[in-house]
């Protein structure tokens, strides 16, 4: 990623770590998210865990005291109090996953591009993925160096996952970032495709022209039916005109002018003297 991602990245990690849930049972449900034993370099998330009641240990690492609550249970498993997802409201869903994307999630930014991805314990990925897809966001998981990982590659299901945790203005420039880019792609298309039209429509031109000055030297133009003669006339004039514009201005079918510069072509790749053209 680059600088400026890389700062959005932290940029969204930071707002999400400042967010005080309103109810107790929002804290205790992104204490449980975060894990019983928290090891991270971030100042955010550490202030975080302290604010959800967590104490540091001699090691720098940070636990919480598991208490009976209405969502989690007292028994701690090896990442934390489990998490009673089936009876939890939604606000303590959001706050679950919130405290384990801060825990257990990452997000990459680069060149338009967005991975988000949780590694977590190998037998909690199917079970966090199966959470997410109730949710109406479903991510995929594998088994990677005996963890589990669970990962979405859509922007638009990271945007709806960190929008509905809590990411407000940081998701915004997120947004903003990636409309920008899909507008300079689907301009940088438009363009691409215009300028390949028009070197088509100069490449055809300038042979059509050259068939022209060929027929007009033996003689042959004359020949032709007036439909033939007056668009070649109105292609030398206006060599960079389109079909669609000699068709215009000779108040002809365009597909008429395709014809009759199609047939000035063939006629100036056959040798003077052969049989006319049907």
């Amino acid at each position: 990623m680059s600088g400026t991602d890389r700062d959005l990245v932290s940029a969204i990690r930071a707002e999400l770590a400042s967010i005080v849930p309103g109810r107790a049972c929002d804290r205790e449900a992104e204490s449980a998210g975060l894990g019983t034993a928290l090891a991270t370099r971030e100042a955010a998330v550490a202030r975080l865990a302290v604010r959800l009641g967590r104490e540091p240990t001699e090691a720098g690492r940070l636990l919480t005291t598991p208490r009976r609550t209405k969502h989690v249970r007292v028994e701690e498993g090896a990442d934390g109090p489990p998490f009673d997802w089936n009876h939890a409201a939604d606000h303590c869903r959001l706050a679950w996953l919130r405290g384990r994307f801060l825990a257990r999630g990452s997000l990459s930014l680069a060149s338009g591009r967005a991975h988000l991805e949780f590694v977590v314990a190998p037998d909690e990925a199917p079970v966090l993925a199966g959470r997410l897809d109730a949710l109406g966001m479903p991510a995929s998981w594998r088994l990677r160096r005996g963890r589990g990982v669970v990962t979405w590659k859509s922007a638009d299901t990271i945007g709806t996952f960190l929008r509905r945790i809590g990411a407000g203005s940081a998701i915004l420039e997120l947004e903003s970032r990636q409309v920008a880019r899909a507008l300079r792609g689907d301009i940088n298309r438009v363009i691409n495709a215009e300028s390949a039209n028009l070197q088509r429509a100069v490449v055809a031109s300038s042979r059509q022209l050259r068939a022209i000055d060929l027929l007009e030297a033996d003689g042959r133009l004359a020949d032709q039916p007036y439909v033939v003669r007056i668009v070649a006339a109105a292609r030398r004039d206006t060599p960079e005109a389109t079909f669609a514009e000699l068709a215009a201005r000779l108040e002809i079918h365009r597909s008429t002018v395709q014809r009759a510069l199609e047939r000035v072509e063939r006629l100036a790749q056959r040798p003077v003297g052969a049989a006319a053209l049907a």
